[in-house]
């Protein structure tokens, strides 16, 4: 009897693992979409357009998605949904997509990199949740990891890049932790259907009294749209969402790090760029951070 219950715990272990590996991989598949997001916005958007990135991007793939479902909100989903998409989109797109007209790659992933510490510390005062020292180290190391990998000496400061950048990643810090707290009001594509589209209708008279229209698109400029809306956003925040109902804010937000690496591992392979020694060293030092962190974070 002993041996049979050993066997069957051991086997549900393992399931579990595998489960948590499945939805770490899914998950981690968002930022490293996402890490295409400054490049894609460098050569193939119109210049310094900000706000009709964001609208482009949220817009038309909330209606898709809320078309594919045909679900509204329920409750206070509303209203819970309305403060999500604020924080996920209606705020964060137009700063992120500002950061990257004004800043340099390297210096946007090192600030990007930050957001498991401010994970961290949102968790300790919304959630009561405690970041055991082990996995803040990690994250701290996945800080430098990035700041080695992209970081160059020729890296410029934009003082107004820099503040939109830490307030975007400020805001999807908190994001992270009140979707854990609020817990899941429908599947991961039926939400990020709701909040893409709520955005969406926000932005939209902003960047048309603010900006305008362009008075043509470029085939390369709808391709970027596209791709962004298509791939970075419907495909990729469900995944994300997901990812936080299974797993820890902290195990969440640490997956940022695998973004920056993988820009470079593109670089390597479609542009015939190349990595210094630091470089490389940067690179196994985020994604060593990342395992650390997840492995760490499990034991914990």
């Amino acid at each position: 009897m002993a041996g049979t219950v050993g066997a069957t715990g051991a086997t549900g272990t393992a399931s579990a693992g595998g489960s948590t590996a499945r939805d770490l991989l899914l998950t981690a598949l968002a930022p490293a979409s996402w890490a295409t997001v400054y490049a894609v916005t460098a050569t193939l958007l119109p210049d310094n357009r900000p706000m009709l990135a964001a609208a482009l991007r949220a817009l038309p793939a909330g209606l898709l998605l809320l078309a594919y479902n045909r679900k509204l909100p329920h409750g206070s989903w509303w209203w819970k949904s309305a403060v999500l998409a604020v924080l996920n989109f209606g705020a964060f797109l137009p700063l992120i997509f500002f950061a990257a007209y004004r800043l340099p790659g390297g210096v946007a992933a090192t600030i990007g990199a930050v957001q498991p510490l401010l994970v961290a510390g949102f968790s300790l005062l919304v959630l009561r949740i405690r970041t055991s020292l082990p996995v803040l180290l990690a994250a701290v190391a996945g800080v430098g990891g990035v700041a080695l990998m992209t970081l160059t000496g020729k890296a410029a400061l934009d003082a107004p890049g820099v503040a939109a950048a830490l307030l975007a990643v400020a805001l999807i810090a908190l994001s992270i932790v009140l979707t854990k707290k609020w817990g899941s009001g429908d599947s991961p594509l039926v939400m990020t259907g709701w909040q893409l589209t709520i955005a969406g209708l926000l932005l939209t008279p902003f960047t048309l009294l603010g900006e305008g229209l362009p008075a043509h698109l470029t085939g390369a400029n709808i391709a970027g749209y596209t791709y962004i809306g298509v791939v970075a956003t419907a495909a990729a925040y469900p995944l994300f969402f997901r990812g936080i109902g299974r797993l820890a804010p902290t195990s969440v937000s640490l997956l940022s790090l695998v973004g920056p690496p993988v820009a470079a591992l593109i670089g390597v392979v479609a542009m015939d760029q190349t990595l210094t020694l630091w470089q490389v060293l940067g690179l196994v030092t985020a994604l060593a951070a990342v395992v650390a962190g997840q492995t760490l974070g499990r034991r914990r």
